[in-house]
């Protein structure tokens, strides 16, 4: 076990305790998200208590204690190097390391686990030695996904957790409240200081019934994101309750914790149940079942709340389990909800491709026993019917979420099943879902116009292969993999009949799987170098290395407005992390700020040409590359501004994606609205994330205007209170309009020092 039992033990001997003071104070029920919130204050004491008692979810911060912090080896480079200027000894809470998302899938597990091994084995040991003199926990290229490694070792029911991943919710199936954040949070808690965050909405979802064949627990969350729309989450958590809950595996409960991050909500959050004692006690973490158990009337809302839940959720939601059916949704964005019954005509008058190029099951989101288990209940049938020659029509690939499962579906038949019906096993790693896809089999450069099916969690334009017109549908390992044997985008294996080439013809039965094997799970931790004191451990950066560069603090604010700033871009719908800092092949350089700022926004629409990574550089009046304007208002000491539409920067936690316009010389984004993480990144890194007041104020900004942000100056600058933006248009008339902010007084310190971490170093060094 890879917890610290003594720990452990405290905190669920210290829990109903706290619960039972913040009810004293409170005088009132409590949700699940609450408990947990409330009993992780960083300074958790009556008085405490008794200053939220007027908080307002959605506007109040709270300072929070999370229990752990984890990062994946893309976001962790950046983290610990900031963390390096933290002046620390080790962590002040336990961490670990996961190697997953620099592995580039390509021919097979076997050959490009080894190739990623050669070709990062700089930044490998730069996190390695990191990680032992910080004692931090390291989990080699090959052990797995992040949230599936945490899952299996990590999460507890009623604990907080942050991860530098927006998947990190994934976690929240076990009952614990796991939170996606950039890396700056990251280090803010690793040294000790607390955590803010913005006292959440909660969304309670309300499921009845019973999952009907053929449909699964990504059908549900799969259905919300259709209901809520990529930011109707924004600022809430999700919490799961309802009959229908009980009835889903702990894995599937994940899934759908997972894929909250794709409706904008901070976290998703089931109770603790029988079926999570059951993970824990297949997972060797029969200690933490047994004191679970102990408080389990705790680990879920308060009976009042589950009887009248209307009066203590900001939004409720009820869905019928049983009148669920298998949903599909896409392409380029995975809000966009068909049921399947509709999917086969939505092909035919939407004109997407119809022949599936390629389907693939696996990563972070729906790589459990479970969901293997019902695919490979579906080849195995197709195999005894149509003949062990019959193999799926379309490209067909397997990424396993840990070496934990590939081991166990190995030993158990589910592997090689899936292989005789032309699967191809991928590594234990994030690969395709992230962009770490080498395609062969359509013609990328040229753009070729494909469809293929996912079981993972996002599908924005370019998102798995770099090629714009890829059509991504994101359905269930189960449905994905019966398009996968009939290759085309319209079958409905509800329906529809599989054929082999000798003109037989059989229609699928709903297919079976096991939640956890009879046999256990398949257990090794040769993959992790676990937390040890090591001071004598000197990291060493070579000023020669391409991928990893050491930071420099960022300058403190000059103490005035911004006058006369550029507009670097007007970016034109939607605008995620991926388009503000590309993954794929710019995953090499994000140890190195210098090198990755080379893709900042290169992938936003312009809306003044419609176009992507020509923006006008105004001081010589020439179209240019993105990151090459920035530079050169950067060395002309001209201060920038971005200019985004709705949702900016909505996605990933990708930190780099607010380090690098700071980097290069940004001052501020300026919105229709913004991501949370984001725009807390943003905040962390010294830039102002701004929303205009008045939405339509975004169409005032022209192409050559000069824009000033008023309001900043010492004594001006408050929680609450507007800044103005000047638009000074090139024929001499001026305009203004009303600037939101959302900074608080610890931010706006934040903002004065030059980023969060120049005060936190500050402070180190005054004490």
């Amino acid at each position: 076990m890879t917890l610290d039992l003594k720990e452990l033990q405290k905190h669920y001997q210290e829990f109903p305790e706290k619960i039972s003071l913040v009810k004293k104070v409170l005088q009132r029920p409590l949700t699940l998200t609450e408990k947990i919130l409330y009993t992780h204050l960083f300074d958790f004491k009556r008085e405490t208590i008794e200053q939220t008692k007027d908080f307002r979810r959605g506007e109040s911060y709270i300072n929070l204690a999370p229990d752990r912090v984890a990062m994946q080896d893309a976001t962790a480079q950046m983290a610990l190097l900031q963390f390096m200027l933290a002046n620390q000894i080790k962590t002040a809470v336990p961490t670990t390391v996961h190697c997953d998302h620099l592995i580039r899938a390509e021919k097979g597990a076997k050959a490009d686990l080894t190739k990623a091994k050669e070709e990062n084995e700089e930044v490998y040991e730069f996190l390695a030695a990191v990680s032992q003199k910080y004692q931090i926990g390291f989990w080699k290229p090959g052990s797995g996904i992040i949230h599936q490694v945490i899952l299996e070792n990590y999460a507890f029911p009623g604990g907080l957790m942050i991860g530098t991943d927006s998947h990190t919710p994934n976690a929240g199936g076990l009952g614990i409240l796991a939170v996606g954040v950039g890396g700056a949070d990251a280090v803010d808690v690793m040294s000790g200081m607390p955590w803010e965050l913005k006292l959440p909405k909660i969304i309670g979802i309300k499921l009845t019934g019973k999952l009907q064949p053929w449909v699964s627990a990504k059908d549900i969350i799969l259905k919300l994101a259709g209901i809520l729309t990529v930011k109707g989450g924004t600022g809430h958590v999700l919490e799961y309750f309802g009959e229908g809950s009980k009835n889903i595996s702990c894995t599937g409960k994940a899934t759908i914790c997972n894929m909250g991050a794709e409706v904008g909500a901070t976290s998703s959050l089931f109770a603790y149940d029988q079926k999570a004692l059951k993970y824990l006690e297949f997972t060797q973490r029969k200690e933490i079942a047994e004191l679970a158990q102990t408080i389990e009337k705790e680990l879920t809302s308060d009976q009042l709340v589950l009887e009248k839940p209307e009066n203590y959720y900001d939004q409720l939601i009820e869905l019928d389990l049983n009148e669920l059916e298998p949903q599909i949704n896409g392409p380029f964005s995975p809000d966009k909800a068909w049921n399947l019954s509709e999917f086969a005509q939505a092909v035919k008058q939407e004109n997407y491709p119809e022949k599936l190029t390629a389907a693939l099951i696996g990563s972070c989101t729906n790589s459990s026993y479970e969901d293997i288990d019902r695919s490979a209940n579906i080849a195995k049938e197709a195999l005894e019917l149509l003949g062990e020659d019959f193999k799926a029509k379309a490209s067909f690939m397997i990424t396993p979420g840990s070496e934990q499962i590939r081991a166990t579906i190995e030993r158990d038949g589910q592997l090689k099943t899936l292989e005789t019906i032309g699967a191809k096993v991928l590594a234990n790693a994030c690969g395709p879902c992230i962009g770490q896809w080498k395609r062969y089999d359509i013609n990328i450069e040229e753009n070729e116009a494909n469809s293929i099916v996912i079981s993972f969690n996002r599908n924005f334009a370019g998102r798995n292969d770099s090629n714009p017109k890829t059509y991504a549908f994101v359905a269930s390992p189960e449905i994905v993999t019966a398009l996968a044997l009939a290759g085309r985008l319209s079958f409905n294996p509800l329906k529809d009949s599989l054929v082999n080439q000798a003109g037989k013809a059989i229609k699928l039965t709903p297919p079976q799987g096991e939640e956890l094997p009879k046999a256990g799970f398949v257990t090794s931790q040769e993959n992790l170098i676990s937390p040890q004191e090591n001071k004598k451990i000197e990291i060493k950066l070579s000023t020669k290395s391409q991928r990893l560069q050491l930071l420099k603090a960022f300058p403190a604010w000059d103490g005035k407005d911004i006058q006369a700033a550029r507009v670097l871009i007007k970016a034109e719908g939607k605008c995620t992390t991926d388009h503000i800092s590309m993954a794929g092949s710019w995953l090499k350089y994000r140890g190195h700020l210098a090198n990755i700022s080379e893709n900042l926004l290169i992938g936003a629409t312009n809306y003044f040409n419609k176009k992507q990574n020509q923006v006008k550089n105004q001081t010589n009046n020439t179209y240019q590359e993105v990151p090459a304007v920035a530079k050169s208002y950067q060395k002309q000491g001209i201060p920038w501004i971005i200019i985004g539409d709705e949702n900016y920067g909505e996605g990933s936690s990708r930190e780099h994606a607010a380090m690098e316009p700071r980097f290069l010389g940004g001052v501020a984004v300026i919105a229709k609205s913004i991501a949370r993480i984001h725009e807390t990144n943003l905040k962390k890194q010294g830039m102002l994330p701004l929303v205009f007041r008045d939405p339509s104020d975004y169409y005032q900004i022209g192409e050559d205007d000069l824009l000033s942000i008023l309001g900043l100056a010492e004594g001006e600058f408050k929680p609450g209170k507007n800044l103005v933006l000047k638009i000074m248009s090139p024929d001499g008339q001026a305009k203004s309009c009303q600037l939101v902010h959302t900074f608080n007084q610890a931010q706006i310190s934040w903002f004065r020092a030059g980023s969060a971490l120049n005060l936190i170093a500050r402070r180190r060094t005054e004490h």
